[in-house]
């Protein structure tokens, strides 16, 4: 995965599209507190293609990671 989401609540996010097929800036569409952790939801400009992330300090789970 290039770059990362830290838990700051950042606005885009560098990493490869699986639609795209390429790198992407994919930009923060939704975020909120849970007990996990940040939650937030993810998009591809382009493709539309979206992931959820939860991020708690230096671990981070999303729904991309298959």
């Amino acid at each position: 995965m290039a770059g990362d989401e830290s838990t700051d609540m950042s606005l885009e996010l560098d990493r490869d599209c699986p639609e795209c097929g390429e790198e992407k800036t994919f930009y923060r569409a939704a975020a909120m507190k849970v007990h996990l952790g940040t939650k937030a939801k993810w998009h591809c400009p382009d493709c539309e293609y979206g992931f959820v992330r939860i991020a708690n300090g230096d671990v981070a789970v999303d729904t991309n990671a298959a």
